[in-house]
């Protein structure tokens, strides 16, 4: 197998189609809110937020198959072993479209959890529940096509993911502008679209991994049902859940501190927390280079190709993270008046921007090993040290916001990203020698 250099080049190929494919998701949310904004009616728009954040929130339990496919999967790249690689996607495959169906046989009683957690009005409710029974049918592609990902990015073939992602969003898009306002089918007619759009993305994505099933070890049961391989992608994936659910914590928790603290504060923590999720989505690309680069050297048990991957992802990781932060400190009070017209929200939103300025830079450290511990699957290093530093932001975030109000809340959301960083950076070593063994 030939080894490829890590250079700055590279890991710009693996970064910047994933920067570019997570720029489209705020984009889609953009377009469904505008779309039955045409209606006139509040009720549909409330509907549609409703139900896209409910579904997007259990999906994202599942985010557990992108990370640790992405792993496995480098981690057999770099050992050259592409039989390992194919019967990778058919594993992720299994599990995905099976973990989908689950979600259709229960989704009684996950809406009416989920209404018991954040009651709506009932017209908001009844059109809500129309949305969710449309989408949910869909479950199956979309969960399978977070396998998909994974597959594609450990082995560097993010632009395959830039494509799917495109081209599913697109078509979303021309549905929904066609169903609701050529067809009038409202609420209905934007989950139809949605629907079709993730089933149609599971086609497009079985199609980009076409080279996997030309072969005939995504077929081998013997191989694709080894109970060993099985055992050690669930117990890379369980641990995986096992932390999302932890982070998960952390931002309902914040949610609901800020929700006490008045109308206002909850809502200018809400523009804030747009600015959150763009540092997010940008430096993305630069942890998910990492994931595939550490991946592929842990499983070749090259130390010196996974301290090269990880030196220069970091590098330019680090001046995204400064453009982004000099952004927001230039532009965040244009910003926040283009997502609002309310003075008293901008307001409070302009106490809290220092705390956003340093967001990209204090959270980089932390995706970044996220990336690292990903492709190394160092999944229950992650696990252990997520409960840690979510045991210390619980401990520390109470008194915090009792003694600096809002303040104190967006210093804990820091502290948590500072605790994961130093947690797994404690671990590390012992990362590097599990790579030379």
């Amino acid at each position: 197998m030939t080894v490829q250099a890590i250079t700055h080049r590279r890991v710009l190929r693996i970064a910047l189609p994933i920067v570019l494919s997570n720029a489209t998701v705020p984009l889609l949310g953009a377009v469904d809110t505008a779309v039955v904004g045409q209606l006139g009616l509040a009720a549909p728009i409330g509907a549609v937020g409703i139900g896209a954040v409910v579904l997007s929130s259990i999906y994202w339990v599942f985010g557990f198959l992108r990370m640790g496919t992405t792993g496995l999967t480098a981690q057999a790249q770099g050992a050259g072993d592409r039989a390992e690689v194919a019967a990778l996607l058919a594993r992720a495959l299994l599990i995905g479209i099976g973990g989908g169906l689950l979600l259709v046989l229960v989704q009684g009683a996950l809406f009416a959890l989920a209404f018991r957690v954040s009651p709506a009005s009932d017209e908001v409710e009844a059109l809500a529940r129309q949305y969710m029974a449309i989408r949910i049918w869909s479950a199956p592609a979309a969960i399978a096509v977070y396998g998909i990902n994974g597959w594609l990015i450990g082995q560097e073939r993010t632009r395959s993911v830039l494509v799917l992602q495109l081209c599913t969003n697109l078509l979303n898009i021309l549905l929904a502008i066609g169903f609701v306002l050529g067809l009038g089918w409202g609420v209905p007619g934007v989950a139809t679209a949605t629907a079709l759009a993730e089933a149609s993305g599971l086609l497009l994505g079985l199609w980009l991994c076409r080279d996997a099933f030309r072969g005939t070890a995504w077929k081998d049961a013997a191989r694709v049902l080894d109970p060993n391989r099985l055992g050690n992608m669930a117990r890379v994936n369980a641990d995986i859940l096992i932390r999302t659910v932890l982070l998960l914590s952390i931002f309902v928790s914040f949610q609901f501190w800020g929700a006490g603290m008045g109308d206002v504060t909850l809502a200018a923590n809400q523009v804030l927390m747009q600015f959150v999720n763009i540092a997010a989505f940008a430096l993305d690309g630069f942890a998910f280079a990492t994931e595939a680069l550490v991946g592929q050297a842990f499983g070749a048990g090259r130390i010196g190709e996974l301290r090269q991957g990880i030196r220069v992802a970091t590098i330019w990781g680090l001046g995204m993270g400064l453009l982004l932060g000099l952004a927001y400190l230039a532009a965040g009070p244009a910003i926040v008046a283009l997502m609002t017209t309310s003075p008293e929200v901008r307001d409070e939103a302009a106490r809290f921007l220092p705390w956003i300025v340093a967001v990209p830079l204090v959270g980089l450290p932390s995706w970044m090993l996220d990336g690292i511990f990903v492709g190394a699957t160092r999944s229950r290093d992650m696990r252990n040290m997520t409960v840690v530093a979510v045991a210390l932001y619980f401990a520390t975030a109470w008194p915090l916001t009792a003694a600096f109000g809002n303040h104190g809340l967006w210093a804990a959301l820091t502290l948590s990203w500072m605790l994961r960083a130093v947690t797994l950076a404690w671990r590390y070593p012992a990362l590097e020698r599990a790579a030379l063994a």
